[in-house]
């Protein structure tokens, strides 16, 4: 089985050390080339028989429609995007979603935890791709486009705006001679807890007690800086989440 991957960015990147890593050869090919100015309107892609597409959802329906291989599955990684991406002159199609934070900079050598969501056009497309999926994790589930949207969403909550909320907190040590480093042991706490309890149950602070004294006092704090307002609503938020 002859893979390709078109996209060498963060996705496609570790896609492509993943299959290496276990044996399966696949080719990788830059999006740019597929996307430059003046391209022609079929590119010229190496014969495959299964295509990934790892490239970002506005580009994502432009690169499918320069390909010309009708008989190969065409699968792209996108957590947000329709298989309908795929027209009627792309019959086997589908999606090889991994629910994981991807970087050129970290390439991730073990993948076996990660989950894969799939979803295909036909039972056998379904097989195909599940056996692919196989090759990196056993962790695989179908989704349908509704579900993977609500996952990535979920995802964007529990990663991104996380990671923005220790940018935040990293901010407001500066003047302080205390390090980032300092708040570790706790991120980790919070992130093994909810391996084991429900984030709710989880949740700890004067926001969950209604100390008012406290978060007034942290909003005075902040009142020169760019997160009181932010502070404020998820204070609320907290607030109304455990009174109830």
């Amino acid at each position: 089985m002859k893979i390709v991957i078109l996209g060498a960015g963060s996705v496609g990147s570790n896609l492509h050390h993943g299959l290496s890593l276990n044996g399966i050869r696949a080719e990788l090919v830059h999006a740019r080339s597929l996307t430059a100015e003046g391209a022609p309107a079929k590119a010229e892609v190496p014969e495959a028989d299964v295509y990934i597409y790892a490239i970002a959802d506005h580009a994502l329906r432009e690169v499918v429609a320069r390909v010309d291989a009708p008989k190969a599955l065409h699968l792209h990684t996108s957590g947000s995007m329709p298989i309908e991406v795929f027209g009627p002159d792309k019959p086997h199609a589908g999606v090889l979603y991994f629910f994981q934070s991807f970087s050129r900079e970290v390439l991730i050598d073990e993948w076996s935890g990660i989950p894969c969501f799939i979803e295909g056009r036909n039972i056998d497309d379904i097989a195909a791709i599940y056996s692919l999926a196989q090759c990196l994790t056993s962790r695989i589930y179908e989704a349908n486009q509704h579900d993977r949207e609500r996952l990535h969403i979920a995802g964007i909550f529990a990663n991104n705006y996380s990671n923005l909320m220790y940018r935040i907190a990293e901010d407001v040590l500066k003047g302080t001679q205390i390090p980032f480093q300092a708040l570790l042991p706790l991120i980790d706490q919070t992130a093994a807890k909810v391996h084991v309890m429900r984030p709710k149950d989880a949740q700890t602070g004067p926001a969950k007690r209604g100390d008012h004294e406290v978060i007034n006092k942290h909003l005075e704090i902040l009142k020169t800086t760019p997160y009181a307002e932010l502070y404020q609503a998820l204070a609320a938020l907290i607030g109304k989440e455990h009174s109830r």
